[in-house]
């Protein structure tokens, strides 16, 4: 059984078991356990078929708001199997599956609720001005994860990444200057290029002239495409090789936009959206993407 007391004296330690430090934990914890409480509260209205008191019948190993926030933080930073999880909890495999799909949706509204979480569509210009007001550049890249393959040849084709060279699932990152993730696109096939997710969620119509977007070669054609600032490196071809001057303008735009890599990597931090996708039901996918996305915004806050 986890010893949160004692992790919680060990910033190094809560880091790698939670991805947060024990002040940011805290914090967290008085969101998590506001809309524990009201997710309790509605779920003992909608039972009117209950015979026992609120309360009662045989307590629950995670016994209060603190363990269960710390649980669902573990299961995301380290992604350990259910069978594994269940072992150190001393508890059945399957009650470490309730566990995750009960208290993921909880944590993604903590996060919410303390305004951390990237947004996943901005409908227009004034949208995004309202939301970003100070922002100058954003750093925009996609990120692919691995998935297990598919028995079905039309999802492995579906799935399979020529860039990766692996079955994946992916999605559009845009941060800014400090590392904070302020939009994450909704995880699509890996199959599907850069660029049409990038016009799919209608980023190019939605992010103001003004704003620089720094993205790489898989954006090519949103210059031409949307009335936009773009900074992206040249493609080196056999028919144009590139002058000198071209490498050195791409090994600067390249200096500058590492501070995307930074912020993808702030992400995978997060062993569940970095190990081999393996949970099967729902779209947990999409939901440990954008809570990691969350833990890391909290992180650097």
């Amino acid at each position: 059984m986890m010893n949160i007391k004692k992790a919680l004296k060990n910033s190094r330690l809560m880091k790698s078991l939670t991805g947060l430090s024990p002040e940011k934990f805290k914090e967290l914890l008085s969101y998590f356990e506001v809309i524990l409480q009201e997710e309790n509260s509605k779920r003992i209205r909608n039972n009117k078929d209950r015979k026992r008191k609120a309360g009662g019948g045989q307590k629950s190993t995670l016994h209060n708001a603190e363990a269960k926030l710390f649980y669902i933080l573990f299961y995301v930073k380290v992604y350990p199997t259910f069978d594994v999880a269940g072992f150190i909890y001393d508890v059945h495999k399957a009650q470490t599956n309730r566990w995750m799909h009960q208290l993921l949706p909880i944590l993604e509204k903590a996060l919410g609720r303390r305004v951390v979480l990237p947004e996943r569509k901005i409908e227009n210009i004034e949208a995004f001005m309202k939301l970003f007001p100070e922002v100058k550049d954003l750093f925009i890249d996609g990120t692919e994860r691995r998935v297990e393959r598919s028995s079905d040849s039309k999802k492995q084709r579906l799935d399979y990444s020529g860039k990766k060279k692996a079955h994946t699932r992916k999605n559009i990152v845009v941060n800014d200057e400090k590392r904070k993730i302020l939009i994450l696109t909704p995880t699509v096939k890996g199959s599907m290029h850069d660029k049409k997710i990038y016009d799919k969620y209608g980023l190019g119509d939605t992010i103001p002239k003004e704003v620089t977007q720094w993205v790489d070669t898989g954006f090519q054609g949103i210059a031409k495409d949307y009335d936009v600032d773009v900074q992206m490196p040249k493609k080196n071809t056999k028919k144009k090789k590139l002058t000198f001057e071209e490498k050195e303008n791409n090994k600067t735009i390249a200096g500058i936009r590492i501070i995307s890599e930074h912020a993808i990597g702030g992400i995978k931090r997060m062993r569940s959206v970095s190990d081999v996708y393996r949970n099967r039901r729902g779209n947990t996918d999409d939901k440990l993407m954008l809570v990691s996305a969350g833990i890391w915004n909290l992180f650097i806050a």
